[in-house]
This record gives structure tokens, C-alpha cells and sequence, in this order.
């Protein structure tokens, strides 16, 4: 699990440039990385076997690095963009990749002022990879709705769930994958990319789920930043148990169900859009649904695969997101509370990181 933290000023609310203090303060720890901007920490967890310990795992990482950041005079902060930070204050990492990426990107690269949280499930044979990555795509709105953390830009609403998804995608690489169904496809894809110079590392592939061929997992990179420690447990479960499920799915024998890219990329704008009242498209035959209508039934028929996973609980707390209100839903009732003041609403995010 890796899970990526703003630094915000203790008294005024906006960012700080502070990251790289905060690190040599904590020292040399595999856990704690730096980030293309120096308003940025990203918590990882080391190799689990189920989310509990994962989230525990982060659970003291976070606890270390809270205590750092406090006595700086600043606040650990997670959502999928700020509500009022202007990206043109703030600084880049130093460090040659980041670097050769904003001058590649220009002004999209310097816009990236986004978080989110990527989740890596082991897979035991590369051919079993594309399979799974293209079906998976067809939870792709589920797991965007429920993490939305992103509705404002620049101090504005821009009436999106999500608007990180929308932004992060403007980058070459980046946004939906490409639907390979054999490993040497995708094999000839990254040949034809280094080729042609788009990238030179696979890292540079920034797709919303990719492989990780040197880890040998599904890096599932849908979601929105997320506030707390309960709501992350509960997407990391439900990541963990559709990977796992299609798998297994394979193992039966199973042809794994598709939905053609134009179905995917439009499941993909509406969850952005509307968050957890998306009418989302289910199957290749055009059907629909409210999406949260459909994670009803998901939950019951993964809760077999939950109980082997060992994340029963984990599981059961996705539905209290849409019972209780996604964060985009939470900071537009605390702005709408507070006579539009976003100061209140990273107050109530920063209040949210409950260790």
C-alpha cells in the first residue's frame, strides 16, 4: 500500500514545502518516500498478507511521522486535491526524473497537485496479469466513487467527485490502460514505447492499473487520497478480494467478463463526475445501474472471498461510505457549514487521520 500525505501549514490551512525536512527528520526509512512535490510524503507499507496487517503496518509509520510534522508546526493531510492551494507556489523535488518529467509535460506536469493511494496485489503468473487488469476495469467506477476526495480546485467546486481523475490523466501514460489479453502483448507494447522514446523506465507507464513486473503485482492506482485509516482498510479489502476473485475465476477455467474501452472510459468520466450517484454501464450488453446499487451486491458475493483473505471486517465498512457520505459529499457539507470557508474543510480532513 502506498499512500500519499500533503503537509499543511498548523495556523493557515495551505501547503508547505516542508517534505524534505520532515524525511531527513525521520531518517532512512524504506517506508516513508519523497514525491514530485516538496508538499508531499508518501507513507508505504511493506509486503502483507492481508489488509489488518497492512494497515497496521501503516498505522506506525504514520504515528512517527505525525509527531515530525506536528512539532514543525504542520498537519498530515489527505484528499484527492487541496480545496484552496494554488499549484504555481508550490516547489518541485529535486530529482532527475521529476525534473525530465516537467519538462517533457510543461504546464500539465507543474499541475499535478493531486493525491492518491496505490494498492499492489500479489499475482502468481505474469499470464494471469492482462486478464485480470482488463476485468478489473470493470470495478474501475466502484472503487473511483467510493475513494472521490476531489471537488475542488483552486478554491473552487468544480462540480466534480473527482477531479484528480480528470487531471491526472491530461499526462502522457497516464490514465486508462490499454486492454492486452496475453503478456506478450503487453510485452511488445512496452518494446514499441521505449523504442519511440516515450519512456525509458517502466515506472513511466502511469496508467490508473498497471503491472509491476519487478514486484509481481497489479498496482491499482484508481483511487482518490484518502483520509483515514477505516476507509482505506475498506478499499484496500475490496482491491484485494476482486483481484483475488478473478483469479480464482481463471483458475476455474473462466473467461474473465470484459467491457469494450469506450464502456470503461465513460464508467470512468460518470464515477468523476457524480461519485456515488453514478448510473454506471455493468456489462458489454449496455446494461446500467446506480452504483451503489451494484457494490450492494458485490459485497455479498465477495464476502466468501473476504473470509479467506481475513479482511471480513475491512470489507463490511465499504458500505458505510456510501451509508454515511464519500469525502467529496462530507467537504461540501463542511464548506456549505461553514458559509464556504475551505480553511474549515482541511480542518475537518486533518481531524479525519484518526491513528
Amino acid at each position: 500500500m502506498e499512500w500519499e500525505f500533503a503537509l499543511v501549514d498548523a495556523a493557515t490551512r495551505d501547503l508547505s514545502n516542508e517534505a524534505a525536512a520532515v524525511i531527513a527528520e525521520i531518517g532512512e526509512n524504506p517506508h516513508v518516500h519523497k514525491e514530485l512535490l516538496r508538499n508531499t510524503v508518501e507513507v508505504v507499507s511493506g509486503v502483507c498478507e492481508c489488509t489488518g496487517q497492512a494497515v497496521e503496518d501503516l498505522r506506525g509509520t504514520l504515528s512517527t511521522a505525525r509527531q515530525i510534522v506536528q512539532g514543525r508546526g504542520m498537519e498530515l493531510f489527505c484528499a484527492g486535491t487541496h480545496p484552496f492551494a494554488q499549484w504555481s507556489a508550490q516547489k518541485l523535488t529535486d530529482a532527475p526524473r521529476y525534473a525530465e518529467l516537467i519538462k517533457r509535460t510543461q504546464w500539465w506536469g507543474r499541475q499535478m497537485l493531486i493525491w492518491g493511494v496505490h494498492v499492489h496485489v500479489g499475482i502468481r503468473s505474469a499470464h494471469k496479469a492482462m486478464p485480470i487488469m482488463s476485468s478489473l476495469l470493470n470495478y474501475y467506477p466502484h472503487l473511483l466513487a467510493l475513494s472521490a476526495s476531489s471537488p475542488w480546485w483552486s478554491g473552487e467546486d468544480t462540480g466534480y467527485a473527482s477531479n484528480r481523475a480528470m487531471m491526472f490523466q491530461q499526462l502522457p501514460t497516464a490514465g486508462l490502460p490499454f486492454q492486452f489479453q496475453t503478456w506478450r502483448q503487453f510485452e511488445r507494447f512496452v518494446h514499441d514505447q521505449k523504442k519511440t522514446g516515450i519512456i525509458d523506465h517502466m515506472n513511466e507507464i502511469r496508467w490508473d492499473i498497471r503491472p509491476s513486473p519487478h514486484l509481481g503485482t497489479l498496482e491499482v492506482r484508481v483511487c482518490d487520497g484518502v483520509s483515514n485509516l477505516r476507509e482505506l482498510g475498506a478499499l484496500v479489502a475490496l482491491t484485494h478480494c476482486l483481484v483475488v476473485d478473478l483469479d480464482r475465476r481463471l483458475d476455474a477455467g473462466e473467461t474473465l467478463p470484459t467491457m469494450p474501452p469506450w464502456h470503461v472510459q465513460e464508467n470512468k468520466w460518470r464515477a468523476a463526475r457524480y461519485g456515488l450517484d453514478a448510473v454506471i454501464i455493468l456489462d458489454a450488453d449496455s446494461n446500467e445501474r446506480l452504483v451503489t446499487d451494484d457494490l450492494d451486491d458485490l459485497l455479498t458475493r465477495l464476502e466468501p472471498v473476504a473470509k479467506t483473505l481475513h479482511c471480513v471486517d475491512e470489507l463490511a465498512a465499504v458500505a458505510e461510505i456510501y451509508r454515511v457520505g464519500a469525502s467529496y459529499q462530507r467537504q461540501r457539507r463542511v464548506a456549505e457549514e461553514h458559509d464556504g470557508d475551505l480553511r474549515a474543510v482541511v480542518d475537518a480532513l486533518v481531524g479525519e487521520l484518526d491513528l
